[in-house]
């Protein structure tokens, strides 16, 4: 599903990435950790296309990729269950995805607050469920719990899991905290 072969990248004269090939099959979900600037998140950067690598190949056989930044990026003049439906053509907006992605992340309840009525941990959710809602083959999960608690950060890495495998999805997870990587992840990458 996804090939890293020989990548490397440099942020001027910093190598951040240096010769890394990693193969993630289908259906595999995989946690990266390590300490701040080693380069997990530009790796995410690099398998979306945003960053283009200064050495190897990328070769991503994903029909859909959804993408969880470290930031919630909502947008501020549109209600919760709007941002969702955002990303969403009509069709997808009315098979009931919206409501799906919002109680799978428990925020049913929020679906007409505009994100300055949202705390830190419910923006973070907000964005897997904007993820979850436009679905794919492949998510890159960059820090999505960072301002969550550790009960709720466990309560949802047991729900996406379960999710991913139900349905055949990949997905790589960056995280700093060892027991979501434990709970969430069939291996771990160390950087």
């Amino acid at each position: 599903m996804l090939y890293l072969d020989q990548i490397s990248f440099s942020y001027g004269q910093k190598k951040v990435l240096e010769n890394l090939s990693l193969t993630l099959n289908k259906g595999e979900l995989l946690a990266v950790m390590g300490p701040s600037g080693c380069g997990k998140s530009t790796l995410l950067h690099l398998i979306a296309g945003l960053k283009k690598p200064t050495g190897g190949s990328i070769t991503a056989n994903a029909a859909r990729i959804s993408y969880v930044f470290q930031e919630p990026r909502l947008f501020p003049w549109l209600t919760l269950e709007e941002n969702l439906r955002a990303v969403l053509n009509d069709q997808e907006a009315e098979d009931g995805r919206i409501a799906k992605a919002l109680e799978a992340v428990g925020l049913s309840d929020a679906a007409a607050l505009y994100p300055s009525q949202l705390s830190g941990g419910m923006k973070s959710r907000a964005s897997l469920a904007r993820a979850l809602a436009f679905g794919g083959d492949l998510f890159l999960l960059d820090e999505p719990f960072a301002s969550l608690d550790e009960v709720l950060c466990g309560e949802l890495c047991v729900k996406l899991r379960a999710y991913f495998k139900e349905n055949g999805i990949s997905a790589i997870l960056v995280t700093h905290r060892t027991p979501d990587a434990q709970v969430f992840a069939d291996r771990i990458l160390q950087m």
